[in-house]
């Protein structure tokens, strides 16, 4: 792809940043698309055993990205929650991503507090740090942040808090041109039925979910292992009307190349069923496989069903 093609759009402001218009970069806007349309793009959070370890470095993400065949990047704030604020990082991430031909598509935030938290207080600390992100996020060009709604346990205390604390910071969001996105993540979130009543009542449109293949498990034992598990059908069902990002999440495949804990051609086809346009993003967590041989074959599985879908 001819780089100059590439930034087509984009915005440079000051200091010479590149802004890469939020509004084109999300395949948000689809009144005047005919066909919905899906991307590929690759999730930091596949590659994270070799982030953690150091054998990979965070700005190497964007080649790597390149490499899979990937358009977009899904940035995972741990491997650069230092570098908010830095503006000579965030060009270089800048940089980077545009000699590698990707769009730099959202930031998923953890490590920030509870927005569902009871404590008003905690919660409030929560929310204003999450500002910092929705600035980084601004000045990569992304169109959105991935939220963690934790932190509550009655159902009802919960979705109240949860919405007050995307109405604010969506409004703080929204004149830099970002969404607030709420993935199926855990605990209540992973509730389809609880989440979608927590969007319908939230005011800003620059709210939505990230819904996730894999995410689905609702309370969890010893060991980790899954005690309640929402039915991740429903949930898709449930969380596709306010989608604005998809994450197509993979652990383990069979002889066929087929997803082994999720249907991807039923996953792909909801989206599509409800005119879903924008990027999915490979999130592989396997441990059978390296990561990289588990984001090829994910990828591979993407395009044999988008092709067939889409």
């Amino acid at each position: 792809m001819d780089r100059r093609k590439f930034i087509t759009g984009t915005l440079t402001v000051g200091a010479g940043l590149t802004f890469i218009n939020p509004v084109q970069a999300s395949g948000l806007f689809i009144d005047n698309i005919s066909k919905p349309t899906l991307q590929i793009s690759l999730a930091q959070w596949s590659l994270h055993n070799k982030l953690f370890s150091g054998k990979m470095n965070h700005l190497e993400f964007a080649e790597k990205a390149q490499s899979f065949g990937c358009v977009g990047l899904e940035y995972v704030n741990a491997f650069f929650k230092d570098k908010a604020k830095d503006m000579t990082y965030l060009k270089e991430m800048n940089s980077r991503a545009e000699d590698h031909q990707q769009q730099n598509i959202l930031i998923m935030i953890d490590g920030e507090g509870f927005m569902a938290d009871k404590d008003s207080k905690k919660r409030m600390e929560a929310i204003e740090n999450h500002y910092k992100w929705v600035e980084a996020a601004h000045t990569l060009g992304c169109h959105a942040i991935r939220v963690n709604l934790a932190g509550g346990e009655d159902k009802t205390e919960a979705q109240k808090a949860g919405i007050d604390s995307l109405n604010r910071l969506a409004e703080f969001a929204e004149p830099h041109g970002i969404n607030i996105l709420v993935e199926n993540h855990g605990g209540l979130s992973s509730d389809g039925s609880w989440l979608s009543g927590v969007m319908q009542n939230v005011k800003y449109k620059n709210t939505g979910t990230l819904p996730d293949f894999g995410n689905f498990c609702i309370k969890r034992g010893e060991g980790q292992s899954c005690i309640t598990e929402y039915d991740k059908y429903q949930g898709m069902e449930e969380l596709m009307p306010f989608a604005k990002a998809l994450s197509a999440k993979s652990y383990e495949f069979d002889a066929q190349g087929n997803e082994t804990k999720a249907d991807f051609y039923k996953m792909i086809s909801i989206a599509h069923q409800n005119n879903y346009s924008g990027y999915v993003g490979i999130e592989f967590e396997g441990n059978s496989i390296s990561e990289e041989e588990g984001i090829i074959k994910t990828k591979n599985l993407l395009d044999r069903v988008i092709s067939k879908i889409y």
